[in-house]
């Protein structure tokens, strides 16, 4: 995925920043470690500032838009990391796994060079409940071909433990589910290029107009009024952490 993300990534840093909440519960799962490991690290989201951080990401253009106050980063790949064994005390992979292209091995090279815990933020392929499935189906059967179930996190890394990371309304990082109670996002293209099952669809111009005369029309805020009068929203993200 390395060469796609050379290509879709030229606005990353503006639209995915981390946002304060989730960053909290990856500050939680990555417990005392004081070394971090980011596989997959893109700009440099979510890697925590009090710690020393060694960022692996296989782009030239995500480590291109790395600000000047992030870890340095080494071109590379999760399936072949380049460092000795339990070199780290933690290590931390977010939203990347189902860009990698032998995902058990990557996982099993994480563990090799991680002497605690690894900690990934992922999306569990069999929920269903984000609305934006209605008009987008597609991104359900992409789901079920790029992400492992949960249960493979346990097969590949062990016991882990695996949490909901509800979305807030107002998410600051712009992945897929963000922009849950802000569905006119959805039909700006400059959002979509930072969100990379879009680029993998292709031409969804019909799903969308759908969209978009739904919101027109009010037809969008009746059929998902319940939606609108919440706070924070499950749409499937998860935390999943081998101690």
């Amino acid at each position: 995925m390395a060469a796609t993300y050379d290509t879709i990534g030229v606005n990353y840093a503006d639209l995915r920043k981390s946002d304060a909440r989730i960053e909290a519960a990856m500050a939680q799962a990555l417990g005392s470690a004081k070394s971090v490991l980011n596989v997959g690290a893109g700009t440099g989201s979510y890697e925590p500032a009090d710690r020393k951080v060694t960022a692996l990401e296989p782009s030239a253009e995500m480590i291109a838009q790395r600000s000047a106050a992030a870890a340095a980063a080494i071109q590379g790949h999760a399936e072949d990391l380049p460092f000795d064994d339990k070199a780290f005390e933690a290590s931390m992979a977010i939203l990347t796994i189902h860009h990698w292209t032998n995902q058990q091995k990557g996982l099993s090279e994480m563990r090799r060079v991680t002497r605690g815990p690894v900690v990934l933020l992922t999306f569990d392929p069999d929920h269903r409940g984000f609305w934006l499935l209605d008009y987008i189906p597609e991104l359900a059967d992409l789901d079920d071909t790029q992400m492992p179930k949960l249960a493979d996190y346990e097969r590949w890394l062990g016991k882990v433990e695996i949490s909901t990371v509800p979305v807030p309304h107002d998410c600051t990082d712009g992945f897929m589910a963000a922009y849950w109670r802000r569905p006119s996002a959805y039909l700006d293209p400059k959002i979509r290029a930072a969100i990379s099952p879009f680029w993998a669809l292709g031409d969804i111009s019909r799903q969308l107009n759908k969209l978009a005369q739904d919101l027109d029309d009010g037809t969008w805020a009746k059929r998902y009024a319940d939606v609108l009068a919440l706070e924070e929203y499950d749409a499937g993200y998860r935390l999943v952490v081998a101690s």
